[in-house]
């Protein structure tokens, strides 16, 4: 799904060869460009780049070597947004790419991850002269040469997005394609992308800390800068939902609480002890038009599938009220208390906003488990939201080892909601008969109606999470190549269509059934595949089949002849690299905070006075 580089007809699974020396030619000429160009500045031999620093500096009132790259960091991260959601779309919609440079939204996703990268490096490279220091944590390169935390953590986060894009399609030639956002190295993509937002933060700490004293107070306009920054801290850690915001998860639905909760409490309760009163709901509302700006270009405007987001409100709003209380002067337990309002009262809140709009609803059966897994994720990580906001704010982290073993245990609590949600029952012996009625036609594409019986009746509960038919892959010219159906329930195990399916040309339409730790499927239609020597699955008249694994048939183009340990063993890795960025930025923020001075900074330190 993202950033997917397979090329339609290839069974090796990987991108055309010219491609790939295209796009590594352009990749080393660019690279050597900026080299150069942060080599003739280090050496004071061009003074252009200083001059435009300079003039962001005035402009928005901070370093030269935090303003430019800031700039720069923020039009970046939206560029990747909308690549990465117009790509998800693309993928749902029409399936495999002809090649890595035949799809669009890979330029935006490329440009703006590197260009994430490029502005972490600009703020390591800028700082010469009298800022050759830029701040008490700046960390030594070489005897005239510091660089700040933030920077390091940012061009860091990049590089490490960077390498999803070649590994993907390593991967691909292994495995075949995972075409689920959440492959390895998709995730890779996400999560630097994600956690470069708090490097964003990081550095601006930073260049605040080295103000003069008579510098003058921030703007308005500045002000938006930093509730914007939460609000992309927001969207940073969101992004892991967006297969159940286009109606196309491929894992159990519990997950969905969880993830709302976790970005909630990270990013508004960081928002909330930082910058104030009302900082959590403003930093929602700026989410909430960023991703509707994007939803709308990608939906009405591209008119490719539609994809819906949580509004974060609910979370928002628990978030203000607690702070309200005696609990803000002490902010790690403001930050527990908050992850588990959020969890619970938030999500609650959270929930009307789902059943209303999202093609799956969650059904009432789905609250036990979802507090099980969402109600310590979230307050883990409203601690280290917490976390986040005393580094903003100069206040006293507590102690190292309380410090590292929230992070610690934080990661512990993720991996074991995560191996929960991953685990999935199949029902055993069970079929589904279905007969299907013709329909009229639509773009002369063949459409039918669908009368299921499952078998045995009770293979699902009365509260199943779903029992739908999904079409997709069919184009963006039919229906955006995107159909979604909940099936209405008339009898025990006895489900009608309430709306024609396609079942012809390159759909892939199939009964899906999610019920609690079941998740299994059956095909209706399957487009023939010659790239993957996939055979066409029919829609007959009637047909009787048995339920399935969903994977089997959301991800056909993974290759089955792959040995299940070489695949644990690539997942491993990713793992590894991900845990080595979340230490990376766990160890920006406490070298930032072991450099503050003793005693509290008022001025910095908004909800002190809140």
């Amino acid at each position: 799904m993202a950033a997917s580089l397979l090329a339609q007809g290839d069974e090796g699974g990987g991108t055309a060869l010219n491609e790939i020396i295209g796009l590594s030619a352009a990749g080393a000429v660019v690279t050597a460009v900026l080299l150069w160009i942060g080599y003739l500045h280090r050496n004071h031999k061009i003074t252009w780049l200083t001059s435009l620093a300079d003039w962001s500096g005035r402009r928005f009132k901070r370093p030269p070597w935090v303003a430019l790259p800031i700039a720069m960091f923020v039009s970046s991260i939206i560029c990747a947004l909308f690549g990465f959601i117009w790509d998800v779309s693309l993928h749902i919609g029409n399936g495999r790419d002809d090649g890595a440079l035949a799809n669009p939204a890979h330029y935006f996703i490329l440009i703006g991850l590197f260009g994430i990268f490029v502005a972490g490096c600009t703020a390591m490279v800028l700082p010469v002269g009298e800022e050759a220091k830029p701040g008490p944590s700046a960390v030594r390169i070489t005897d005239d040469w510091h660089a700040p935390v933030g920077g390091i953590v940012m061009a860091g986060c990049g590089l490490y997005a960077l390498m999803g894009f070649p590994l993907d399609d390593v991967w691909h030639r292994i495995f075949g394609q995972d075409v689920t956002l959440w492959g390895p190295t998709h995730l890779m993509m996400i999560g630097g992308a994600g956690f470069s937002t708090l490097a964003a933060l990081y550095l601006e700490r930073e260049g605040r800390r080295v103000r003069p004293e008579d510098a003058p107070r921030d703007g308005v306009g500045l002000k938006f800068v930093q509730y914007l920054a939460f609000a992309g801290v927001l969207i940073g850690a969101s992004v892991y939902q967006i297969e159940f915001d286009f109606g196309v998860p491929q894992f159990r639905q519990v997950f969905q609480p969880m993830l709302i909760a976790a970005a909630a409490a990270l990013a508004l309760v960081a928002a909330r002890i930082f910058m104030g009163r009302g900082a959590a709901l403003i930093a929602a509302l700026i989410a909430v038009g960023l991703r509707g700006l994007v939803a709308l270009a990608v939906a009405p405007v591209l008119d490719a599938p539609v994809n819906w987001f949580p509004l974060y409100l609910g979370g928002a709003v628990v978030v203000e009220l607690l702070a309200l209380t005696p609990l803000l002067k002490r902010p790690v337990v403001f930050g527990l208390v908050a992850g588990l309002g959020i969890a619970t009262v938030g999500l609650w809140l959270e929930s009307l906003w789902i059943n209303a709009v999202y093609p799956l609803p969650w059904p009432s059966s789905i609250w036990p488990e979802a507090l099980a897994m969402s109600v310590p994720v979230a307050v883990l990580v409203g601690g280290c939201g917490a976390l986040v906001g005393m580094v903003l704010c100069g206040q006293r982290l507590p102690r190292r080892a309380i410090g590292v073993g929230l992070v610690a245990l934080t990661v512990v609590a993720i991996g074991a909601a995560t191996a929960n949600g991953l685990r999935y029952d199949m029902p055993q012996n069970a079929t589904a008969q279905v007969t299907l009625t013709e329909a009229p036609a639509v773009d002369g594409q063949r459409y039918v109606t669908a009368d299921v019986r499952l078998t045995p009746p009770d293979v699902v509960s009365d509260d199943p999470n779903w029992v739908t038919v999904l079409g997709w892959q069919g184009g963006l010219q039919n229906q955006r190549g995107q159909f979604v159906d909940n099936l209405e329930q008339v009898g025990p195990g006895h489900y009608v269509s309430t709306e024609p399916m396609p079942v012809s040309g390159t759909w892939k339409t199939l009964l899906r059934v999610h019920d609690g730790r079941t998740l299994a499927a059956v095909p209706i239609f399957l487009a023939g595949d010659p790239g993957i020597g996939a055979e066409e699955v029919p829609a007959e008249a009637q047909f009787t089949r048995p339920f399935v694994s969903e994977i089997t048939i959301l991800q056909r183009e993974r290759s089955p002849d792959i040995p299940e340990s070489l695949w644990l063993i690539g997942c491993l890795i990713v793992l590894a690299c991900t845990l080595a960025m979340v230490a990376g930025v766990t160890w920006g923020g406490g070298r930032i905070n072991n450099n503050e001075p003793s005693g509290s900074d008022a001025e910095l330190q908004p909800s002190a006075q809140s």
